[in-house]
This record gives structure tokens, C-alpha cells and sequence, in this order.
């Protein structure tokens, strides 16, 4: 019966988890969305305010309009007119004081990990950590730039190293490109390995690691 129940355990607990991630999500947007409409309520003709109520007891549907603004954005800012106005909104974020280095800093780093053009998380890597011996994986997140470049000098990558089982932690580090192997695994594959804490292997690949 105990080998029953484990097994059973193991083919619900994915779902399960995930299900529950999804609704958490799902109840987190409806939360935000219900509060931008009692403030939108509060500022408008009560005729008005009670369609608005009705509309925040609707399940799921700050998650499709967060999707759909998403979307929409994404399609104006993909012309030319969208792109001037898109740096306008950008120019006046970046000359408000304190705003602005919290704007900065987020807008970097979402365009390095999210640009398609980029190389941020898009590579697996075995790298020796946290002493010489000791292989862990890592993802690299880019090159030394600036004034690090000028101390380190050239062929070195920058790393990042995830925590296990929450790969949302983590170390940076900076390490010589001859003292890190290249993975042919993908980076979905290579977090799942990182998660499972070693348990769920990726598939192997013939030919030899690039180092």
C-alpha cells in the first residue's frame, strides 16, 4: 500500500503544484485588477460604479486583461510611431529623481534576459564551484564589461549559479572561459536538473563538451 501511495503521489503532485502556481497567479492579477477598479469606481457616476462591481466578481478576468494589454502593447510598440512614443515613456521614467534608478536598473536587466537578440540564459554551463573539484551547473548570463573587462582582460564569461531547489537564488560569478565546459543540454533541461536536485537527468549527447 506505502508503494501505492507514493506512486500515486508522484503523478498528482506535478499537476497539482502547478495547478495551484496557476491559481495563485490567477489570484494575484484579479487582486491588482480589483483594486485599480475601486479606485476606478470611486472617480466615477454610480451607474457607472455597480457595472464595475459586477465586473470584479468575474473569475480570471484581470488575467485576461493583463494578457490582452500585454499583447495590445506589444503590437503598438512593434511599428515605428509605437517606438517614438515608447521612447518618450522611457525619457520622462528616466528624469524623475530616485524613480529613475529603480526604472533603469529593471529595464536592463529585463532586455538582457528577455531580448531575442541577447545570450543571457541561453546557454548551460559545468562550472567548478564553490572550490576547484566541485562541478555544479550554471547559466551564463554574458561577458564582463566596463572597468571589470579592463582589470580581468579578455575570455572571461559571467555566470550564474542557481540554488537548489529554488533556482530563483543564486551566486554571480565571473570565471575564465577555458575553466568552464559548455553543455549541450538545454536550459530547460538544465534547470530541471538543477530543481530536482540531481534526481530527473537530462537525456545524454553524443559528441564531446565544448570547453
Amino acid at each position: 500500500m506505502k508503494k501505492y501511495l507514493l506512486t500515486g503521489l508522484l503523478v498528482w503532485l506535478p499537476l497539482a503544484i502547478t495547478l495551484w502556481v496557476l491559481l495563485w497567479l490567477v489570484g494575484l492579477l484579479d487582486a491588482i485588477f480589483g483594486g485599480f477598479l475601486t479606485g476606478l469606481g470611486a472617480v466615477t457616476p454610480q451607474s457607472t460604479a455597480e457595472v464595475i462591481e459586477q465586473m470584479r466578481h468575474i473569475p480570471g478576468l484581470g488575467v485576461l486583461l493583463v494578457f490582452s494589454a500585454l499583447l495590445i502593447t506589444g503590437a503598438l510598440v512593434s511599428n515605428v510611431a509605437g517606438r517614438w512614443w515608447l521612447k518618450q515613456w522611457d525619457r520622462l521614467f528616466t528624469h524623475i529623481p530616485v524613480f529613475k534608478s529603480i526604472y533603469n536598473s529593471v529595464k536592463k536587466v529585463s532586455d538582457t534576459l528577455f531580448s531575442s537578440n541577447g545570450n543571457a540564459f541561453r546557454k548551460a554551463m559545468l562550472v567548478q564551484y564553490p572550490r576547484a573539484g566541485v562541478w555544479t551547473i550554471a547559466f551564463q548570463t554574458g561577458a564582463p564589461g566596463g572597468e571589470v573587462a579592463e582589470h580581468l582582460g579578455p575570455d572571461h564569461v559571467s555566470v550564474y549559479v542557481p540554488t537548489t531547489p529554488n533556482p530563483t537564488s543564486g551566486f554571480f560569478l565571473i570565471l575564465p572561459r577555458a575553466e568552464v565546459i559548455e553543455l549541450k543540454m538545454s536550459v530547460d533541461e538544465a534547470l530541471t536538473y538543477v530543481i530536482s536536485m540531481g534526481s530527473v537527468a537530462p537525456s545524454a549527447v553524443t559528441g564531446t563538451p565544448v570547453k
